[in-house]
């Protein structure tokens, strides 16, 4: 995207109307179950259970719209695990699936066994869970060849639980930061792309400015409209410098 079309993004909806919309569920802290494609995923208590935006990556890795077949894959904030799982069953050769949260990093690990089967899937896939702030705990090697992120971007605070903050409304630290460390550390392999995933909840114009300023050009792979005054974007990156 060039600068015209960055300030074509709309700007975050008013603060009232960010703050509804985002209102966190009262059965975070207690124990749940997650059903999707048939497949039945334990959700233990601060752990998140997947969203819409969230099943619009889980939906595109099953589909080989966002294709990790024989690549190296990186899901980043992993949560429950699900997108994970759908890429073992697609035949990433090597899936780093990581998250800050230890109890999250468990839970993926727990479901994509109980999902795609202990040890090595059959394709041979190679399943490394990761407790990491973003990128912090990657080694530089393999590069990657697939990120997927759907970033706790919400611009306003809508509470004060630490769990809630860090699944929802962290804001612009955490997708500069993403960004930042991805091209500085040069993670990403020649050709590779990052599927990433904001509305107009958060400050899409800023977020996809650091991401340029860092390196990467950005496309619009799907808008959504949800009707309700949210744009959701499943913006995909590359970057050309990638050595």
């Amino acid at each position: 995207m060039d600068p015209h079309q960055i300030a074509q993004l709309p700007p975050p909806l008013p603060p009232e109307q960010i703050i509804g919309l985002n209102r966190p569920k009262v059965d975070l802290h207690t124990l749940r179950s997650y059903t999707w494609n048939g497949w039945e995923f334990d959700v233990p208590p601060e752990v998140f259970l997947p969203g819409a935006t969230s099943r619009m990556i889980h939906q595109r890795i099953l589909d080989d719209d966002i294709d990790v077949r024989g690549r190296v894959y990186a899901a980043m904030g992993a949560g429950l695990g699900v997108e994970a799982a759908v890429a073992g069953l697609r035949g990433a050769a090597r899936i780093l699936a990581a998250d800050v949260h230890p109890a999250s990093v468990r839970a993926t690990e727990h479901n994509y066994r109980r999902v795609v089967g202990a040890g090595e899937s059959r394709q041979g896939t190679e399943f490394v869970p990761l407790v990491s702030d973003l990128f912090a705990e990657f080694p530089p090697e393999p590069r990657l060849d697939v990120v997927t992120f759907n970033p706790p971007a919400v611009s306003q605070p809508v509470s004060d639980d630490p769990d809630v903050v860090r699944n929802v409304c962290a804001g612009r630290p955490v997708t500069d930061a993403f960004f930042t460390q991805l091209a500085e550390r040069d993670l990403l392999a020649p050709g590779g792309q990052v599927y990433f995933v904001a509305s107009n909840t958060a400050d899409l114009r800023g977020i996809i400015e650091h991401a340029v300023d860092s390196g990467f050009t950005a496309h619009v792979h799907h808008l959504h409209d949800w009707n309700d005054g949210v744009l959701t974007y499943l913006f995909r990156l590359t970057r050309e410098n990638a050595k």
